[in-house]
């Protein structure tokens, strides 16, 4: 009968395992607003990112000084360029990078706003055109960096539906921390279960270290898997904000393999242990 509930147990938190550790990386890097701009900000350090970003402000600041000059005065491309460049790879850009995505964020997690100007999920680059490297190139030019510049981050795609809307993952935020905390909890009080069930603690610590290993490869195969849907999603973006998505996504995963490799460490570091307590309660153990 112990054998049966302990085995009930160990499955209980195998399940549970497979949900916290998943939940608990969206919760701290995705939903959390610190987590994701902190995301964010490491991945502005990337080479790629920084590219795609400096092609996208070289674009919007050359529609600027168009505007402004009636196409009188072009601007050179190459100048441009290569001050949006040297921004991006400049100490300010990771900064504004990451306030550019927090209020992104926020448009997504905060309260639905029904009378709002713009159903549009946008990113504001008047604060990168702000910066005084760029800022400089425009003045040149005789054009004053704008108080706001929205770039819109998706696009229509025919095969959905319905757009992203403002406040969408607002449940999630309300939730999500809730429900984690919840998961994890679970997750402890099945695994101390198990240990109580067991009639060999050491066996129980290796059949919970065999539960780590098997979410952490789980996680893996998942992170695989699910590569096409990402994917899909991305395609919503176009053009630079499309080659940035794809930078974070790639930061995104990064963390996450991390994340699981922790889980397969711990697993290992379990079973080991576990090993050896069954050993050393074997050779302990009276004689008969």
């Amino acid at each position: 009968m112990r054998f049966v509930a302990a085995l009930a147990f160990w499955l209980a938190t195998t399940v549970a395992l497979a949900v916290v550790v998943p939940a608990t990386w969206v919760q701290h890097n995705i939903v959390d607003p610190d987590g994701y701009a902190a995301l964010a900000q490491r991945a502005a350090d990337d080479p790629a990112l920084q590219s795609a970003m400096a092609a996208e402000l070289t674009t919007r600041a050359t529609s600027l000084i168009a505007a402004h000059n009636g196409g009188r005065v072009p601007a050179d491309p190459n100048a441009v360029h290569a001050a949006a460049a040297a921004f991006t790879a400049g100490p300010s850009f990771p900064t504004l990078f990451a306030q550019a995505n927090r209020a992104a964020h926020g448009w997504l997690f905060s309260d639905p706003r029904p009378n709002q100007d713009s159903d549009e999920w946008t990113v504001d680059l008047a604060p990168m055109l702000n910066d005084p490297s760029i800022q400089q190139l425009l003045t040149s030019y005789h054009v004053r960096p704008p108080t706001s510049l929205t770039v819109p981050l998706t696009i229509a795609v025919p095969s959905m539906s319905d757009p992203v809307r403002q406040g969408e993952l607002n449940r999630v935020g309300d939730w999500g921390s809730r429900a984690t905390s919840v998961a994890l909890g679970w997750c402890g009080l099945c695994a101390l279960l198990t240990l109580l069930a067991a009639r060999r603690r050491g066996m129980a610590l290796t059949t919970l270290g065999v539960s780590a290993l098997l979410v952490g490869a789980a996680g893996w195969v998942g992170i695989e898997t699910g590569a096409r849907y990402v994917n899909d999603a991305l395609n919503t973006t176009t053009g630079n904000v499309r080659q940035v998505a794809d930078v974070m996504v790639g930061h995104a995963e990064a963390s996450l393999r991390q994340w699981l490799d922790l889980t397969l460490g711990a697993g290992a570091a379990l079973v080991v242990f576990g090993v050896f307590i069954a050993i050393a309660g074997g050779v302990l153990r009276p004689k008969q």
